[in-house]
């Protein structure tokens, strides 16, 4: 036998047993003679004592153990001598005299420390030796969380009447927005898989096979640049269609769901124990996104009315078109006190960054509005500029002019950048950490203009039912056609996306077509869809939670490769089994498959 107990087991409780350890060497210290070894397996730590009195043989065989041996220990459990305890450890009252040790592995001294006080290994180095990092308490503890996590989700969506299905791997392109990773086919020369950026198709077939309620831990497949959210090549979502629902009764799963999961999982809370609410334009509007962060205030406030009186010609021009523009004054509390003078002339660089052609402010102090921008206001102005904002002495207030969707962008960027700043300034307490603050963001355009080609397009997924059906495409302006699409958005990050499906064939062919696609293009590329909704389909819908991202929020990672048991590297690379990587000539010919350098091409 390897082992009567694990790592954390022993206590009090066991003084006077002989036990059988298995494990690594996590720490080795000789004091006068006698050897102590913290033994360390998954679940935890022991302490192990090589006393020379005791047994000269495993002493001595000890003494030749280094970092990260792997050692079979048999002994007794004592107590630990008296003012000698350690509390913060689970077997911290006992310790194990060795009676026999056995030296299963040796090892090489590692390439990086491994105890998580000295400073974290450069990611490439991790992740090369990742079985390593495996080892770390903080890389382990997020491999089990994900294992807690997925049991609990499976669990939960099993017992609401979900059925579990494995869809293919194997398939055709889904439009979903992002590049496909292909697979030459050996058989069928010429000819390529997809791998499914979503099952979409398919569990949409489901629906039409009469399964009502289908979910799967769905593996997707994306070629994106990574990011710190986003990871590279797949990642996993729990992935959901349903039929003969609603809006209110896609989002009634997702809220249970989160409200069971949360607590289950997680020490956080959510926030105001309740799911937030707001269209797509009200998001724009308010925050400048369509993923807000609700943890803080400081929401955007329209002061183009304000605005228009100023004598400032810039102003008052972009003031007098509030359809196409936008004059937003964005509210810091306590600015004027935390943020330098050279922060605020910085300000200006920052926005400029992300379009912007400058940036206005005034601080508010004991005797009112103070800045630059106060000679182009009469009093009166500046007294309602202070009520419409909301402005006490001490803060400051920015303001961004100019195109609608510039305006937005750029301050919502800047309202998280201050944000960012202020929570610095007050040692991580402005951004509530311990908070989850989710809030549905519906209504998204149906339609959106390309930029590159000038064209009509559309704005997320085709395949979502436009409010009001096959009427909505009869308005004039086709931009003003909105979707039952929604996503859910949590402390800044888009945690899900869904929509209600159109599943009406006919409308289906007249999105295409006014985005230039004909119903023949529609029948090639989603033949199977067009074949089975002429068999009766369902209405139906879906949501897609990104499992991954979601575990990052829960376990405070800025980065989204940490959640996984061997992630890509932040350039698409498994740096430890060296893929992407070439194939042989022979392999390449039977997939029918030819390689030309750049400069032949």
């Amino acid at each position: 036998m390897l082992r009567t107990h694990t790592c954390n087991e022993l206590s009090s409780a066991n003084i006077a047993e002989e036990i059988t350890l298995s494990g690594w060497v996590s720490n080795r210290r000789d004091h006068g003679g006698i050897i102590f070894i913290d033994l360390r397996d998954r679940y935890g730590l022991t302490q192990v004592v090589f006393d020379p009195e005791d047994d000269a043989q495993a002493h001595e065989i000890a003494n030749t153990f280094r970092s990260e041996y792997v050692i079979k220990v048999t002994g007794k459990v004592r107590p630990r001598p008296q003012g000698q305890a350690n509390p913060n450890m689970v077997t911290g009252e006992i310790e194990v005299i060795t009676t026999k040790v056995e030296l299963l592995a040796k090892s090489k001294t590692p390439p990086f420390e491994i105890d998580d006080h000295g400073e974290l290994a450069n990611e490439e180095i991790r992740y090369k030796h990742r079985y390593i990092d495996l080892r770390r308490k903080k890389a382990l503890e997020n491999v089990q969380f994900r294992s807690k996590f997925l049991n609990h989700t499976r669990n939960w969506f099993t017992s609401n009447d979900f059925l579990d299905v494995q869809t293919p791997l194997f398939s055709v392109s889904s439009p979903e927005g992002a590049r496909d990773f292909v697979i030459p086919s050996r058989l069928h020369p010429g000819k390529f898989y997809a791998l499914p950026q979503a099952p979409q198709q398919y569990k949409q077939l489901l629906m039409v096979g009469g399964i009502d309620k289908y979910f799967q831990i769905a593996p997707c497949f994306r070629d994106e640049d990574p990011r710190a959210d986003r990871h590279a090549c797949e990642f996993y979502q729990i992935d959901c269609e349903m039929s003969f629902v609603e809006q209110d009764d896609i989002f009634k799963v997702v809220e249970d769901y989160f409200f069971d999961m949360v607590p289950a999982v997680s020490d956080k809370t959510i926030m105001d124990k309740k799911f937030y609410q707001m269209t797509y334009e009200e998001a724009m509007e308010v925050y400048g996104t369509d993923k807000p962060d609700l943890r803080y205030e400081m929401k955007m406030v329209d002061v183009a009315s304000i605005f228009a009186r100023s004598t400032n010609e810039i102003f008052s021009s972009i003031a007098s078109d509030t359809n196409e523009n936008r004059i937003k004054a964005l509210r810091v509390p306590k600015g004027d006190e935390v943020f330098s003078k050279t922060q605020m002339k910085n300000f200006e660089k920052f926005v400029k960054q992300h379009g912007a052609a400058g940036l206005g402010y005034f601080q508010m102090q004991e005797d009112g509005l103070k800045g630059p921008l106060n000679k182009f206001f009469s009093e009166e102005d500046l007294a309602e500029i202070i009520e419409t904002t909301g402005l006490e002495v001490g803060d400051a207030v920015f303001f961004g002019a100019g195109e609608k969707r510039t305006v937005q962008g750029y301050m919502g960027k800047f309202r998280i950048h201050l944000a960012e700043l202020l929570d610095a300034h007050y040692k991580g307490e402005f951004i509530k950490k311990d908070i989850l603050a989710f809030c549905w963001i519906k209504d998204f355009p149906f339609f959106e203009m390309n930029e590159e080609t000038g064209k009509l397009d559309f704005g997320h997924n085709p395949f979502s039912m436009p409010k009001g059906g096959l009427s909505a495409f009869d308005k004039e302006d086709l931009l003003e056609v909105e979707s039952v699409q929604y996503d859910l958005a949590c402390n800044g990050y888009e945690v899900l996306s869904g929509s209600i499906r159109n599943h009406d064939v006919e409308a289906l062919v007249k999105a295409f077509e006014l985005v230039g696609r004909t119903a023949q293009e529609v029948k090639d590329k989603f033949g199977a869809m067009y074949e089975a909704f002429q068999y009766g389909v369902p209405p139906h819908g879906w949501f897609a939670i990104g499992m991954d991202r979601i575990m990052m929020i829960l376990k405070d990672e800025p980065n989204i490769r940490e959640v996984y048991a061997f992630p890509k590297s932040g350039k698409a690379q498994d740096m430890m089994m060296n893929a992407p990587a070439f194939i042989d000539d022979e392999q390449l010919t039977e997939l029918a498959i030819e390689l030309v350098k750049e400069d032949e091409a």
